[in-house]
């Protein structure tokens, strides 16, 4: 009896590679290569296996708040050293993995954080992730949440913007919880201390607002220890 070859996904002929789409399940590997070979595709990530290329983003549902969360979290970074953000920068999480997050912030490896360069690419984990979605029937809130709390990304931030929500996660005890607020209605992050968040004004599109708070945030004692708990960690390794 003869047998019949079923084609995969997984193993291309060597003379064409084929097009990303929505839905292929692959390797990182494959990925990366039909990735590198559609250059006119500015995004596409790979969670739990399965490509996702999202849909072309309007300006109110995801471009200006963006553009508000990249300005709270370059402040933040402007007045931290020893850390780095990035902006949708493909992250390297592990062989089913490999997103390009709207935001995050890491800190760099020399002063003790959990991420390093792979290649062209971030490897391991950022710090804190941020991801602006349209709704909680997104994915970035069910296989990608799942997906970054088995790679221990510490905090994960998502802007539900038809929703009018923020979600802040906390990775405790492998799980992820939610971050209360505080007296004042503000967010406040536990691993980069002086992240202060006021999530109503970042809703009603009060960027000043934003930045007031955060301000206070940077100048608080928290912040300064922050800051020199990372100097000594790059002192004391070099």
């Amino acid at each position: 009896m003869s047998t019949v070859s079923i084609p995969t996904t997984q193993e291309p002929s060597a003379d064409h590679i084929p097009e990303l789409r929505a839905g292929d399940r692959l390797t990182r590997a494959e990925f990366e290569r039909r990735y590198a070979a559609m250059p006119h595709v500015k995004k596409a990530e790979l969670i739990e296996g399965v490509v996702y290329m999202p849909s072309p983003v309007t300006q109110e549902d995801h471009g200006a708040p963006h553009f508000d969360v990249i300005t709270w979290l370059g402040v933040y970074r402007a007045g931290t050293p020893g850390v780095e953000g990035g902006d949708n920068a493909t992250l390297r999480l592990d062989l089913d993995n490999e997103p390009q997050p709207d935001a995050f912030l890491r800190i760099l490896p020399e002063y003790g954080g959990q991420s390093h360069k792979s290649g062209k690419y971030i490897g391991g984990v950022p710090e804190l992730i941020v991801e602006v979605a349209a709704s909680s029937a997104s994915y970035d809130l069910h296989d990608k949440l799942h997906a970054y709390r088995r790679n221990e990304v510490r905090e994960y931030v998502v802007w539900r913007v038809w929703d009018r929500a923020i979600d802040w996660f906390v990775l405790r005890d492998d799980r992820y919880q939610r971050l209360s607020l505080d007296a004042h209605g503000q967010f406040q992050s536990e691993i980069f201390p002086g992240l202060w968040l006021a999530p109503a004004a970042l809703l009603r599109s009060d960027l000043a607002q934003v930045l007031a708070v955060l301000q206070q945030g940077l100048a608080s004692p928290e912040h300064a220890e922050f800051v020199n708990r990372l100097q000594r960690q790059r002192s004391a390794a070099t």
